[in-house]
């Protein structure tokens, strides 16, 4: 099983998927169960908002060194993206 967002490659008819793979498509809004939702609302919300740059350049730049940043802090990221429910019991 493959848990795939609503983006339109993942239910192009030009996707080949392998008989022993299942698509699970997310419901079309659900932060919770997307956790990579949340690091990007957390970027946007932290790192590039309120800003104006100058060129496309500079907003990859931007993009870069705020994703870069974040990389650099996995505790951040944890508590961003954890999951309490997603976590196996034994």
């Amino acid at each position: 099983m493959l848990i795939v967002d609503g983006a339109g490659w993942h239910s192009s008819p030009k996707l080949a998927v392998p008989e022993n793979i299942v698509l699970l498509k997310l419901p079309p809004y659900a932060p919770e169960l997307n956790p990579a939702e949340n690091i990007w609302e957390y970027l946007r919300g932290n790192t590039l908002s309120h800003q104006v740059w100058e060129s496309y350049e500079a907003i990859v730049d931007a993009c870069c060194d705020a994703w870069n940043g974040l990389m650099r802090t996995p505790d951040i990221i944890r508590s961003i993206a954890t999951r309490d429910w997603a976590h196996v019991r034994i």
